[in-house]
């Protein structure tokens, strides 16, 4: 491309003008949240771009600087809220045309104003709705104000909640306007039309990954009677070795009084430098150099054989949590015991 009119610009085209101009560093981070087909279309673009005039540039830049505004208005309080801010910065008529280059492909998340609603008045809100209701609400929401919630529900009710959460797989717009409909919110109009991908494993995993250990518990011993498949499913997400970094030095070492010292090094071939300092801080310092020099001559080792040697660690972790031995630091907050 010699030139260009920044009016018949394609979208592909402004987006490859906009890389460039950005710079190989930030562009490379951007790729990172791309679609394949869309980082083919894009370098494709760029490869046969050969000059932009830093009149095009500007313009580019300027309406990615509009769009990106417009979206944090929407954000804060909304379209209308958006329009009236976008129309005293740009005018109307500019203020309408950014809009509507956003609602085309806007997505705005069923139950936005639940999101910043305080988690005790939105069980008083929900709590005597269906459960299959109450999981699709929650399935929206972040895992601290879903365990919240989850945490506060009779018992014969969590596990079953649970359930629905980690079974739900896709839920038809229709459903999802009509709960919000009947929840009275006034974001209903902005759900996006495919269908809504919620919930799953997954979803109910960060949900009791962050809720209190007796929650947890009762969930878990539930679902391995009702759904002993599925709770198997759910219990091999729910820690996992990496999550070793949650413990602190006492249990750690605790830990690795009962772990193989052959299973350790193999576990230790894949795991990143941050919990490997970890566990050879909490190791003497013979046994420490013991095991990296078994990781260093032991050659390559088989993936099935390092997760095999992660997954013994850590169901001692858990077994050691089950027996109150050593304490796992939640996301939700334990009891603090002084």
């Amino acid at each position: 491309m010699a030139s260009h009119n920044d009016n018949a610009l394609s979208g592909v085209q402004k987006g490859a003008i906009l890389l460039i101009t950005l710079g190989p560093e930030r562009s490379a981070m951007i790729f990172q949240h791309l679609k394949e087909e869309e980082i083919e279309d894009l370098t494709l673009e760029i490869a046969n771009t050969r000059s932009v005039t830093p009149q095009v540039k500007e313009q580019v830049m300027e309406e990615f600087y509009q769009v990106c505004l417009a979206q944090q208005y929407i954000a804060e309080g909304g379209i209308g809220y958006a329009k009236e801010l976008l129309e005293k910065a740009l005018g109307e008529q500019r203020a309408n045309d950014v809009i509507g280059k956003l609602t085309a492909s806007l997505q705005v998340k069923p139950f936005e104003f639940i999101r910043k609603t305080e988690a005790s008045q939105l069980l008083n809100f929900i709590q005597d709705e269906h459960p299959q209701t109450i999981a699709l609400i929650l399935s929206y929401l972040n895992a601290s104000q879903a365990a919240l919630i989850v945490s506060a529900l009779p018992p014969d009710r969590q596990a079953d909640v649970a359930k629905r959460i980690a079974l739900m797989d896709r839920t038809s717009p229709d459903v999802v306007k009509e709960v919000e409909r009947i929840l009275e919110t006034k974001l209903s109009s902005l759900v996006n039309q495919d269908y809504t991908v919620i919930g799953g494993v997954d979803s109910v995993v960060e949900i009791l990954n962050t809720v209190d250990r007796s929650t947890e518990k009762h969930i878990m011993e539930t679902l391995e009677i009702d759904e002993p498949e599925l709770a198997d499913e759910i219990r091999k997400k729910m820690f996992v070795f990496e999550d070793i970094l949650l413990l602190d030095d006492r249990a750690i070492q605790r830990v690795l009084r009962d772990v193989d010292n052959g299973d350790l090094a193999i576990a230790l071939k894949s795991a990143n430098e941050e919990v490997q300092n970890a566990i050879f801080n909490n190791l003497s310092k013979r046994l420490a150099v013991m095991i990296k020099e078994d990781m260093e001559f032991m050659g390559p080792v088989r993936m099935k054989d390092v997760e095999e040697a992660q997954q013994k660690i850590v169901n001692v972790i858990r077994r050691l949590e089950d027996s109150a031995e050593i304490v796992i630091s939640r996301g939700g907050g334990d009891e603090i015991i002084v």
